[in-house]
């Protein structure tokens, strides 16, 4: 296992280290329930130095990008942020990632479960234009989430990191002679942002960050809060909803899918799929009675087996429980009635169109 830098600080804060992609990381240091609430009622804090991050430049970047990636980066002006994925030959996601475009580059943030595969297909593809640098090891990022993020950073900075960035949008800063790569996208529903920077200066931006926001009750939060977190707001996990076996179109990221922007990796192969109609799709559901539903539950209709769950868990904003999973695709109309085998027994649920959660501040405007 690795340790992410900041790791004897998670220590010292009574986080529950477990391994998590290859990493030492915290699940959680308080509870669930109370880190949650903090992100959805304050600011909490995240270390997600597990991720990958890859430079990605030269003359033929953007042709790069284009041909492994399936959002179209044509798109991506300075400054801008795409949420997007790499496929294979038979349209199999390898990873759902962020890419960032900058001033001479673009970077590319993948999973961490991911990041050698990702590597080692992305240098498969390279060509003698194309410089790609993987800069994970010596990058930690840290995540400020919550209602109170903005001001929690205006409080440490003088708004100089959060300054007025749009959503998926990113800028670069400096705080105390610190430099910041600092982007808005996050994972969590609320206003929210992602903080980069080398990995000699994580413990001084750590150390300031929760002295600026103590007098917001800023949190330390691990990785059980974030999974609820994400899964209140319907965001696929890599691993759960996302794989090698699964494409975008049954993914429901269709929307990011764009297939009319020339050729990539994958686009034949989701075009005849296209053609021929998904057989089964992604949905989302919750809980019409008392039941926690969990990975690879069998969802039913009729007492019949009609999908599997991916991802469940009881929301705490919602106060009931909340998954998503694959059904055959005629199932999959919001409002159908199914039901997940708990524990042998059938109980009922209704899918439901994504978020679950819609009260966040995820798309706030800064004021």
């Amino acid at each position: 296992m690795k340790q992410i830098v900041l790791f004897e600080r998670h220590i010292a804060l009574g986080a529950k280290m477990v391994p998590f992609a290859g990493f030492e990381m915290p699940i959680q240091y308080s509870s669930i329930l109370e880190e949650h609430s903090a992100v959805r009622e304050g600011v909490g804090l995240f270390d997600l130095s597990h991720m990958g991050e890859f430079e990605i430049g030269g003359s033929g970047a953007k042709r790069f990008l284009q041909k492994v990636t399936i959002n179209d980066v044509a798109r991506l002006e300075v400054g801008q942020a795409q949420y997007t994925a790499i496929c294979n030959e038979n349209g199999g996601i390898i990873d759902d990632c962020v890419l960032y475009r900058q001033e001479d580059d673009y970077l590319l943030v993948v999973n961490a479960s991911n990041i050698v595969k990702d590597y080692n297909w992305l240098k498969k593809h390279q060509t003698k234009d194309i410089l790609l640098r993987d800069i994970s090891d010596e990058t930690t990022l840290i995540a400020v989430q919550g209602p109170d993020s903005h001001a929690l950073l205006q409080n440490l900075s003088g708004g100089s990191v959060s300054g007025n960035l749009s959503f998926y949008h990113h800028a670069t800063t400096m705080i105390d002679g610190i430099k910041i790569f600092s982007a808005r996208t996050g994972y969590t529903g609320e206003l929210g942002y992602e903080l980069y920077l080398r990995n000699d200066d994580a413990d001084s931006l750590w150390n300031a960050l929760m002295a600026a926001g103590e007098s917001f009750g800023v949190k330390p939060v691990g990785l059980g809060a974030r999974d609820t977190l994400r899964l209140e707001m319907g965001y696929s996990l890599y691993g759960n909803e996302l794989d090698e076996l699964t494409t975008p179109l049954e993914a429901g990221l269709g929307w990011i899918t764009k297939l009319d922007k020339g050729n990539f990796i994958g686009r034949d192969a989701i075009l005849r799929l296209k053609s021929a109609g998904i057989s089964r799709k992604l949905v989302a559901f919750e809980m019409e009675e008392r039941g926690i539903p969990r990975n690879s539950y069998p969802i039913l209709r009729d007492g019949a087996q009609v999908g599997q769950v991916t991802s469940g868990t009881f929301s705490p904003s919602l106060k009931k429980g909340i998954g998503m999973g694959f059904v055959v695709a005629e199932y999959g109309k919001p409002g159908s009635k199914i039901a997940i085998s708990i524990r042998g027994a059938g109980v009922n649920a209704v899918i439901v169109k994504l978020p679950f959660w819609d009260s966040g501040t995820l798309r706030k405007g800064i004021e």
